[in-house]
């Protein structure tokens, strides 16, 4: 494939595709000697063929790359990618730059096979040439001016043309450059037949009307958007960007690319850095931090680039020489040395220049150092051992000094003082300073603003006063105690206080008007918190065993967190803007909290409150009309509960399980769960929201107020205390309610069903484990009840569920689920429901001890023998049922099961007869059966199944042998989940199984 720029080349450099002239000049230059002829190999590759024209002007440069270059050149360099090219460098035969691909030369062992590879198929040669006016430009008029071009100055290619914007129709003229050509595979022949109309003679040239050259990606842009889109790319993709073409590269090398050489951490020769300036004169920023010969290229960059403005080095040794050269660059402004040695490490080093204005040595060793810089703003001699430092900048305003061990007090002082306008100190981890100094720094320095005194353990700052501070950090400070406030107290201006880890301090009182962020960690003998503040914003207390009191007044405070105050007990918040607090693990917090947070004491927005773990909370009561959120889980002390909160949406008392009596009035909830208050015997709820309300397992209520007009769901299983009355009122205010759940509640009785009228919306009642022997008032009232659940309901007789299936006047027409498990119905009781009720979907009969052999064959029970409204008793008459899932878990005395085609039940999807230990025959033909579950039945002796959807059996512990498994294996093409673990009869292990029935994809 070839590639084409036309911009640079016409017509004729096509002779010149296969040549094999080496192209020797990249972006910097030409390589040459050892590095030579891989260079040439990648610009060759990189221009599409062998470039004559790309000529040598340069003595020596770098052979750079196309290493996954992924700018706009994508295209055009496509299958001159490469994915593991090396770095190389040469300069008389010597190459160092290797590293991260930063001087590349191409590796080009993946581009023969990407051009076989690409020989297979066709390609779609597109046209960028877009013509500025309004006709699309031709195939001739492209080659024509990229002859025209050919002829130019060659220094034309460095000219920047206008810009003109795209006709309108751009997009019509770039469909019609659009066409197919043949590919070109290396060995000269052609993979490709034409649709129509041409032919392709022997030799493999197209003899259609259009006889293209070869194929091409025509691209022209002006040098302008070139320039523009340049402007994108970093260092590395520039280089490789370069290696296109003439034009590409020229574009690449202008000098605004290149203000700033980076070569931190690259393997560069000082003749490499020499040449790279002599090519930008004009850069403006250079790295070399981390470069071997240090001292060599700072030198060079000294000398050579007067227009230097910032300046990085480090990691090595630089001899005083550079210092003393510096004012040679009159541009420098930023100078930054770092794990340096400055020096022969016995002498003074002088920085001297006019105009810096920032300056860095950090980590730098050096026996003594004096700067005379007037312009000088911004000083950092962090981490560097120096015993003496000499400062006169009149100018400075940022000073940094951290952890400058070897400065003395005297040292810190004189340094810090010869600054007058200093702004910013940072002195952090120099141990020698002392109030003495701060005093005279204070003194001298009366714009101080910013202070770092963090592991200073000498200073109290008890007779330093510092009026415009407004940064103050005191980390880790041994002298700073309560005395230290009052000193503190004077920085009216101060925004910003931290007085972590300082072990003496144990208390704290400020009246600092601007004060937004104070932090107070680890403090442990900290008692009192007292702060008066209009802008305080954030208050960060954490870790403080001893804090007993906390006193806070402020206009802007939004957010409180005091997690694990042990021995927190007073809190007095005047916040009028404070919207979230948490005092999760404030174990000592006593009942007086609820003033705090309710209206009129001092948080009239607060939304949020939690008080998790809060163990000495023992009557909690909150009036508030913003409280959104109340979180009192873990609060198991607490036994009295009264909210008047109209919009607080969420509560959790989650863990409150000494809860006895508690009050929702007015609350804003949606939903409620009481079910983890066990001792809860009065509730009082009043929610116009509320929706949903479970009070599961509340075994002592007997008091009970709900006035929720939107509930739909009540869930009071459990309840056995719960009476008639109370049951009345609930329905009566409650007339939303669909699904009521009543189990176990004992102590409901006749008058509390027929308060159930009141209910005309309720399709789900369960009335399990009752003492209910009479369900009239459900028949009769509860028209619209589609489950009905009346489980191990003992006191039932036969007669109580006769409305259910009176053919003249049938109750519950919208019934679909019956649950009669574990209930004393007679086995006459049980064949009439079933004969009767083929609208049910859902029976569950599961140890109904009178349950008899569930034969619904053809004059074998009573099931199919009743008399059908026309008098016909043919097998062909009987009735469709609506059944699909029957449980008879656990019958004893069934003992047969037959349920054949004419029992019309075509729509049985799930059968269970688990743990029924007596039965013994199983005859069943259900076209739509999908799930049967016979577990346990250990006297299953005959097994005959007609079930042609059937996907899951279970046979668990059955005594049932292989013949009858294929015959149901035979019967049941789609069963997919087969259990026969402990089977005796059966001896074939799982991959047997799986060998012998590939249809099943589960087997346990």
């Amino acid at each position: 494939m070839r590639i084409w720029c036309f911009t640079c080349f016409g017509e004729k450099e096509e002779d010149c595709i296969s040549s094999t002239k080496e192209m020797s000049e990249g972006i910097l230059g030409n390589v040459i000697d050892g590095g030579g002829e891989a260079a040439s190999a990648s610009s060759a590759a990189a221009g599409g063929g062998g470039n004559d024209d790309m000529e040598n002007d340069e003595s020596e440069g770098f052979g750079l790359g196309l290493h996954s270059w992924g700018g706009i050149g994508a295209g055009v360099v496509a299958g001159g990618a490469n994915e593991d090219g090396g770095g190389g460098l040469s300069d008389g035969g010597n190459g160092d730059l290797e590293n991260e691909g930063f001087f590349e030369v191409v590796n080009w062992r993946h581009f023969d096979q990407l051009e076989k590879d690409s020989c297979k198929k066709g390609i779609k040669e597109v046209n960028l040439q877009l013509g500025l006016s309004d006709e699309p430009s031709s195939s001739s008029a492209l080659f024509s001016a990229a002859l025209d071009r050919e002829n130019c100055d060659r220094d034309s290619h460095n000219k920047r043309p206008k810009v003109q914007s795209f006709s309108l129709d751009w997009g019509a003229h770039f469909d019609n450059e659009v066409s197919y050509l043949p590919l070109m595979c290396k060995d000269g022949s052609v993979d490709y037949k034409p649709d129509s109309g041409g032919t392709i003679d022997d030799e493999g040239n197209d003899s259609s009307t259009s006889k293209a050259e070869d194929l091409e990606a025509r691209m022209d842009l002006t040098d302008d958007l070139l320039h523009m889109v340049f402007s994108f790319l970093d260092d590395i993709n520039l280089c490789r960007a370069s290696r296109v073409c003439r034009q590409w590269r020229a574009a690449s090398s202008h000098e605004d690319f290149w203000r700033r050489l980076n070569f931190e951490n690259r393997p560069i020769s000082p003749a490499q850095f020499e040449d790279m300036c002599q090519r930008y004169p004009n850069a403006t920023d250079v790295n070399i931090y981390g470069t071997p010969s240090i001292h060599l290229l700072v030198m060079r960059a000294v000398s050579l680039l007067r227009n230097l403005e910032k300046l990085t080095l480090g990691k090595g040794q630089i001899a005083e020489n550079f210092f003393q050269a510096l004012p040679d660059c009159p541009m420098l402004k930023s100078l930054a040395i770092s794990d340096t040695a400055l020096g022969n490490g016995i002498q003074e080093i002088l920085i001297d220049h006019g105009h810096l204005h920032t300056l860095e040595i950090v980590k730098c060793r050096v026996l003594r150092v004096a700067i005379r810089c007037p312009q000088l703003q911004k000083l950092s001699l962090q981490r560097s051992s120096m015993p003496h430092a000499v400062l006169n900048c009149p100018l400075l305003r940022e000073l940094n000094i951290a952890s400058c061990h070897k400065l003395s007090d005297a040292a810190i002082r004189s340094a810090a003082t010869s600054c007058p306008l200093l702004e910013s100190l940072d002195m952090s981890n120099c141990s020698c300073v002392s109030d003495d100094t701060l005093r005279e720094i204070a003194l001298t320095c009366e714009n101080l603003h910013i202070l770092n005194a963090s592991y200073c353990p000498n200073i109290s700052l008890e007779s330093v006063r510092l009026p415009m501070l407004t940064i103050l950090k005191l980390h880790s400070c041994e002298g700073i105690t309560s005395a230290s406030m009052a000193a503190i107290a004077h920085s009216y201006m101060l925004e910003v206080l931290q007085l972590d880890n300082c072990s003496l301090l144990t208390s704290v009182s400020l009246d600092l008007p601007r004060l937004k962020n104070i932090s107070l960690v680890h403090c442990r003998k900290f008692i009192d918190l007292n702060l008066r503040s209009s802008m305080l914003s954030l208050i960060t207390v954490s870790n403080c065993p001893s804090l007993q009191r906390i006193n806070i007044t402020s206009n802007t405070l939004k957010k409180l967190v005091l997690q694990k105050q042990e021995s927190l007990t007073s809190l007095a918040l005047q916040c009028q803007s404070l919207q979230e607090v948490d005092l999760t693990e404030c174990e000592s917090l006593t009942n007086s909290i609820c003033d705090v947070f309710s209206d009129g004491g001092g948080c009239p927005l607060l939304k949020s409150l939690i008080l998790d773990n809060c163990e000495s909370l023992t009557k909690v009561g909150f009036c508030s009309s913003s409280l959104v959120t109340l979180s009192l889980a873990g609060c198991r002390a607490i036994t009295s509960l009264e909210l008047k909160c109209p919009h607080l949406e969420q509560v959790s008392l989650d863990g409150c399980d000494h809860l006895e009596k508690a009050s929702f009035c007015p609350v804003g909830l949606r939903s409620l769960n009481l079910g983890i208050c066990p001792k809860l015997n009065v509730l009082n709820v009043e929610a116009p929201q509320m929706a949903l309300l479970e009070l599961k397992g509340c075994g002592v209520l007997s008091e009970a107020s709900i006035k929720c007009p939107l509930l739909t769901s009540l869930d009071a299983s459990f309840c056995s205390q719960l009476k008639d009355d109370c049951l009345s009122a609930t329905t009566a205010s409650c007339p939303l309610i669909e699904s009521l759940v009543l189990m176990s509640c004992t102590s409901v009785g006749l008058d509390g069903l027929l308060s159930l009228h009141l209910l005309p919306n309720l399709t789900c009642l369960d009335l399990s484990y009752t003492f209910l022997d009479n369900l009239l008032p459900v028949f009769e009232t509860c028209s619209h009840l589609k489950v009905l659940k009346l489980q191990a309901c003992k006191y039932l007789a036969d007669s109580s569920l006769k409305p259910l299936y009176n053919e003249v006047a049938r109750a519950l027409p919208a019934l679909y689920e019956l649950d009669l498990s574990y209930g004393t119905l007679s086995w006459s009781a049980i064949e009439e429901l079933l004969a009767c009720c083929t609208h049910l979907t859902h029976v569950n009969l599961s140890g109904c001890v009178n349950m008899h052999d569930l034969d619904w064959g053809f004059g074998g029970n009573k099931i199919l023998e009743q008399p059908r409204p026309d008098g016909l008793s043919d097998e062909n008459k009987q009735p469709h049922r609506l059944l699909q899932y029957l449980d008879c878990v656990g019958c004893p005395n069934i003992k047969k099961v037959a349920i054949p085609p004419t029992a019309q039940c075509h729509y049985l999807s799930s059968l269970n007869l688990s743990l029924s230990t007596n039965l013994k025959e199983i005859d069943v033909a259900c076209c739509n059966l999908r799930i049967l579950n016979l577990s346990n039945c250990i006297s299953l002796e005959t097994l005959k199944l007609d079930c042609p959807r059937l996907t899951s059996l279970s046979l668990l512990s059955c005594n049932i042998d292989e013949e009858a498994l294929e015959a149901v294996m035979l019967c049941c093409s789609m069963l997919e989940t087969l259990d026969v673990r402990c089977c005796p009869k059966i001896r074939m292990s799982v991959e047997q199984l799986h060998a012998a029935y590939p249809s099943l994809k589960r087997i346990y």
